[in-house]
């Protein structure tokens, strides 16, 4: 009798510790969804870029999602495990680093929305997305400036950018979505692979709705944006920039991390510290939280 008792309370004890251990495991990806935060993942996907956005009342939006496959682990780290909703999806343009993850991601997670620049690029996994938005019944919204996306809680993302037709654009990053994302007086401006060209139509317009407290750096930090007038304009205390360990790029760009580093307090890197989430509080604080210890 006395084995018997002392084997039923280790496995009494067993289960607590797998009880404690799986809660603690949820609550931490719980702790994405707390309802007094917004929250923005930029996910570490690699060579790419893919924002997880959640506003206080658990409403989300996926901006990009980067190449491949990489997203779904990415989710699932953040997210309750039983949890397959995504509000909207929004893909910058149509480059594969952005947009390749949207088609694991449509037979996954329930969406309603899919929305985009309308830059026209006919290749193999453009046209594999779009039939796939079709496919799930998405309703495919072509934005322009001044659309305005109300997430709930107070926060809202608005589209500074494109401004004009962008069908024919020759360089499918001269069409790439500009947000900015809005709550309690913070504010994020997200990129996308914006250019130096998409950056001085920007400028052209008050550059006060620049001011943003996070950047997102646009296209990984090539050369080929990030000017310095469009980021002293920005004014940001942090910078993330979204790119690929060891890529073939070179990205970030000496050239770029120098423009900065001269304007920007705070610099993030998802090669360097793995995903970065940003929370903002209801009393407006801002909280970077790190996968891997900051670099020195």
């Amino acid at each position: 009798m006395g084995k018997y008792v002392r084997f039923r309370l280790g496995l009494v004890l067993v289960l607590f510790i797998f009880l404690f251990s799986t809660n603690a495991l949820l609550w931490s990806r719980l702790l994405f969804s707390a309802d007094k935060y917004l929250t923005v993942a930029f996910l570490d996907i690699g060579q790419g870029d893919s924002i997880l956005i959640e506003s206080p009342t658990g409403n989300r939006i996926l901006v990009d999602a980067g190449p491949g496959k990489a997203v779904l682990s990415e989710l699932a780290e953040v997210l309750p495990w039983n949890d397959r909703k995504l509000d909207i999806l929004l893909g910058t343009h149509p480059d594969q680093d952005h947009v390749g993850g949207f088609v694991h991601i449509l037979p996954v997670y329930r969406t309603r929305y899919f929305l985009e620049p309308g830059v026209q690029k006919s290749t193999k996994i453009w046209d594999s997305l779009k039939l796939r938005v079709e496919e799930y019944g998405l309703k495919d919204i072509i934005v322009r400036r001044g659309y305005l996306i109300d997430l709930g809680g107070g926060v809202q993302l608005e589209t500074l950018y494109p401004d004009r037709d962008v069908r024919a654009v020759k360089d499918t990053n001269d069409g790439s979505i500009v947000a900015k994302l809005s709550y309690k007086d913070r504010t994020f401006l997200l990129t996308g692979d914006a250019t130096l060209l998409v950056e001085s139509r920007l400028l052209s317009y008050a550059s006060s709705e620049l001011k943003s407290d996070v950047l997102k750096v646009g296209h990984h930090g090539s050369r080929t944006s990030s000017g310095d007038k469009f980021i002293s304009a920005v004014s940001p205390d942090y910078a993330v920039i979204s790119v690929g360990e060891k890529n073939s790029y070179g990205h970030p760009h000496p050239d770029v991390l120098s423009r900065l580093q001269k304007f920007v307090p705070g610099i993030f890197r998802t090669d360097k510290e793995g995903r970065i989430l940003i929370k903002v509080s209801k009393e407006g604080e801002i909280i970077v939280e790190t996968k891997n210890p900051p670099l020195d």
